[in-house]
């Protein structure tokens, strides 16, 4: 297994690069750094199919000349590579259109030390992969089967700049999904993230999803409409994915595209609901600055319902007239800034409290095929998936075929009655995680149904 290279040498290969500032018309160098291992097991019909293990070494260099921006990406992690890159990058920058807006690179600022690193993550062999794939598939009750993945990664991120910035943080990161299927038309889920792979218990994710799938037999028509929903959390999970993809980022507020343009200060969802950015928090996975090397802030987005404040590179920071937050994407990034690691803070519900609290209504596990409909009513639509449930008189009754849903998030998190206690964390990719509890939406359209 290969070692963090570590801040040292990424600085040695960056000075390299960095040597070209102030010659040939270059203002300006940047030199981001990414090393990223692990490894992934995959298994389908209980029994594992793939099992592979990679890396990945890389540099990627900005030049500015003039308010005329270069960017080279390269994986020759060398000072000969680096300096290669540089100089390809001012060559384009030579040839770029002005960018009146360009902000300028990140001054040099004190960066707060990782916790979100974890060893024994990046030490983990194809061979205890497999034995904790064997966990979860021991716990699948007979005529059925499982499918899923286990997988580590770890990442060290490294950001050098000829303003005299220099930070370096690794992060960890260990995942187990389960999908259990059989018998006659029922499924079931479960799925745990981590940035520490000793916190991970492979058999409870293999339970969790089984007995959802044996729940989840023999599901019954119901027919579509606005019911009262107990959420998952990672069924929440996809409404603040969503909601964090469309509405923080502060180029989309400026330039009118989010649900939360002009409504600082406005109401906009229950009073129960309080939604923050904190990468620096151990109970998430993420680094303590931006790809521009701007440290992160914890930034409160929506607080008792009331919205604050978006997210901000040092681009829209610029137009907006504030600092960066630290919330930057790899440039070039036509995007702008984005929320990486929102905690939806927990209430003091249990997910049988919400049951218990519902009338008549539907228990929900995960979304899946969800997409925007339209940004700025902050809508999506998708389809609920293995394990959906009828709730009457404040018990599960019996399991129901999926529906098709379209729904604004805020309506829904406006909608919010009840807030479970318990958060997990889901990630849709590295270096983003959101924390999330079960929650009790009164309100909720599903606008169509499943035959299955």
């Amino acid at each position: 297994m290969p070692d963090l290279i570590g801040p040292d040498e990424v600085r040695r290969v960056s000075d390299a690069a960095l040597e070209i500032a102030g010659a040939d018309g270059v203002d300006g160098v940047e030199v981001l750094f990414m090393h990223e291992w692990g490894g992934l097991t995959r298994f389908a019909s209980s029994a594992i199919h793939q099992s592979n293990w990679r890396e990945d070494t890389g540099v990627r260099v900005r030049v500015v000349s003039e308010n005329r921006v270069g960017v080279v990406s390269a994986n020759d992690f060398s000072p000969e590579g680096a300096r290669l890159a540089a100089k390809s990058a001012a060559e384009m920058a030579r040839f770029s259109t002005p960018d009146p807006l360009f902000p300028g690179l990140a001054p040099k600022a004190r960066v707060p030390a990782s916790s979100n690193f974890d060893e024994a993550t990046g030490r983990l062999t194809p061979e205890q992969q497999a034995e904790a794939v064997a966990e979860v598939i021991a716990q699948v009750a007979d005529g059925f089967g499982a499918s899923g993945a286990y997988e580590t990664t770890v990442a060290e991120i490294g950001l050098a700049n000829s303003e005299g910035q220099f930070c370096w943080a690794p992060e960890s990161q260990a995942s187990v999904t389960a999908v259990v299927t059989g018998g006659d038309g029922g499924n079931g889920f479960a799925e745990t993230f981590t940035p520490r792979v000793a916190e991970l218990s492979p058999a409870e994710v293999g339970r969790r999803a089984s007995k959802k799938a044996v729940d989840s037999q023999r599901p019954r028509d119901l027919d579509a409409g606005t019911y009262e929903v107990v959420l998952e959390p990672a069924a929440v999970s996809t409404l603040v994915g969503f909601l964090s993809f469309i509405g923080f980022g502060g180029r989309y507020i400026l330039e009118g595209r989010s649900p939360f343009t002009g409504k600082e200060g406005e109401q906009v969802a229950a009073p129960s609901v309080t939604m923050v950015d904190d990468a620096r928090s151990p109970a998430t996975i993420g680094i303590p600055f931006d790809f521009e090397g701007t440290p992160k802030e914890r930034v409160t987005l929506i607080e008792n319902g009331v919205f604050r404040t978006g997210v901000h590179d040092r681009r829209s920071a610029r137009q907006a007239g504030r600092e960066s937050t630290g919330h930057a994407l790899p440039a070039p990034n036509p995007d702008g800034a984005f929320p990486l690691n929102v905690f939806l803070e927990p209430g003091d519900a249990s997910l049988e409290d919400m049951i218990g609290a519902t009338q008549r209504g539907v228990l929900v596990t995960r979304f899946h095929y969800s997409n925007v409909v339209n940004p700025v009513e902050s809508s999506i639509t998708g389809m609920t998936r293995d394990g959906t449930f009828l709730i009457e008189d404040g018990e599960v009754k019996h399991p129901v075929k999926n529906f098709r849903f379209t729904q604004s998030i805020l309506e829904a998190l406006s909608a919010t009655s009840m807030i479970g206690r318990e958060t997990e964390i889901a990630s849709e990719f590295f270096f983003s995680a959101s924390r999330v509890p079960a929650l009790k939406v009164d309100r909720f359209t599903f606008t169509g149904k499943s035959d299955h």
